[in-house]
């Protein structure tokens, strides 16, 4: 088995998440399930909790929200990495250094997908759709996660953007879906 990419982008609650975890699921694989978010207020640790209750209890779960790559040294016995998601990944990693180059992170990141034999579900949002943030940190994470997905994309096989639960499928992937 050689590795595989899927990047999995849309907007909040367009249901990139449940696309993702069918994908992993109709695998049959062994998944581990790479999560970034951080439960920093109630909200957040509610998604999280609804996200864990959503998986199945056989997938083995790691919760880094900075170094990916070293969560994943050495690489874990699987065949499916379901990473959710690059985008609160960006945002953790500009919050804790905003002199941080997120595509040179992505690039290792890419670099370790590639090295690796599995198949790598990535989730992220696609912030580009919307108005231009009216701060400089907002304006600068949409900048860094738009260079990271366009990195994503260009490595990916299959890329699909999923709107209102429908997934289109910007970059192969459509014979089975």
């Amino acid at each position: 088995m050689s590795s595989r990419l899927t990047l999995i982008l849309g907007g909040a609650r367009a249901g990139k998440s449940s696309l993702a975890q069918r994908e992993a699921t109709d695998s049959g694989g062994r998944v581990l399930f790479l999560a970034t978010a951080e439960p920093l207020d109630d909200d957040m640790a509610d998604r999280i909790a609804r996200h864990q209750a959503d998986r199945p209890s056989s997938w083995r779960t790691i919760e880094e929200p900075l170094n990916l790559v070293d969560a994943l040294t050495p690489f874990p016995p699987c065949d499916i990495v379901l990473l959710d998601c690059l985008t609160l990944w960006v945002s953790n990693l500009l919050i804790r250094n905003q002199s941080t180059d997120a595509s040179l992170e992505a690039a290792a990141l890419l670099d370790h997908i590639a090295a690796n034999d599995a198949h790598w579900i990535v989730v992220s949002n696609e912030v580009g759709l919307g108005i231009v943030p009216d701060s400089v940190l907002g304006r600068r994470f949409a900048d860094e996660l738009g260079r990271v997905n366009q990195l994503v994309a260009a490595a990916a096989d299959d890329v699909a953007f999923v709107a209102a639960g429908i997934p289109i499928w910007l970059k192969a992937r459509p014979t089975s879906s």
